[in-house]
């Protein structure tokens, strides 16, 4: 494979837009948005299960598809390396990974206390009126559940902090991100074997836009991926308060 593949990982509201915005300010890199490769692989992989698969069990052919996922769907891409968004850590997605890849897991991992999520979360349900015929605490139990929003990502997390895992991963902080962002993106660097790019600019983000394609947001939540602009701040959030306390007390021990 001519490109090099590295994965992001994280919950969202933990960074990961404008670590991307960061990042791909690098000519030859390309932080992606939320990716596909994964679910391309799940597909795939799944086919093993088919009943047509299973009178004729081609493993080899299909397994040369699945090798070569990554080079495919990044063939046409200008940048040298790829720093691909995803739950790539969950049992079933490193597995796949060690099988296929063809080169070394190496991620770079989004650290954010839970609650903060939640509460990001809920500061931008109020203030995009997400889901008005639903309580907060109905809002927040879609987004916790198995099935959530932060359900994969959490676990994804989880497996990387697993001392057997740690050495595959770089942590970022997220206070530390926003706090200090030129020494956490030159650990990224450092971990991740690329040349330093010195023109990075801390001060001046551009919205997340990747070949030329923006998110959509209305199919979510809208201004999901909305960055400020004008520098990398932490801003208070008077919306904390409305987290309900069963919540609290369930997850306040998700702490970084």
């Amino acid at each position: 494979m001519s490109k090099k593949i590295f994965f992001l990982v994280g919950m969202p509201r933990s960074g990961n837009t404008i670590f991307a915005s960061l990042m791909n300010q690098n000519p030859n890199i390309a932080v992606t948005a939320n990716s596909m490769t994964l679910e391309i692989m799940k597909v795939i992989f799944l086919i093993k299960e088919d009943l047509g698969f299973k009178n004729y069990p081609d493993h080899k052919s299909l397994d040369n598809v699945l090798d070569n996922v990554y080079s495919s769907y990044y063939k046409n891409w200008k940048q040298k390396y790829i720093i691909d968004r995803g739950p790539v850590s969950t049992y079933g997605n490193m597995m796949l990974m060690k099988k296929h890849l063809g080169q070394p897991l190496k991620c770079v991992v989004l650290l954010r206390n839970f609650l903060d999520v939640i509460a990001s979360f809920v500061k931008l349900y109020v203030k995009e009126n997400y889901l008005p015929h639903l309580t907060m605490e109905q809002k927040i139990s879609l987004l916790v559940d198995a099935k959530g929003g932060l359900a994969k990502e959490a676990m994804a997390v989880q497996e990387l902090l697993k001392e057997e895992n740690k050495h595959m991963a770089c942590f970022v902080k997220y206070d530390d991100l926003i706090n200090d962002p030129k020494t956490e993106i030159t650990k990224v660097y450092d971990f991740l074997k690329i040349p330093y790019f010195s023109k990075h600019d801390f001060n001046n983000l551009s919205q997340f836009e990747l070949n030329g394609i923006k998110y959509n947001d209305s199919m979510y939540v809208n201004n999901l991926h909305t960055l400020r602009t004008d520098g990398i701040k932490k801003e208070d959030n008077p919306y904390y308060h409305l987290i309900p306390q069963r919540f609290i007390d369930k997850y306040k021990h998700i702490v970084f």
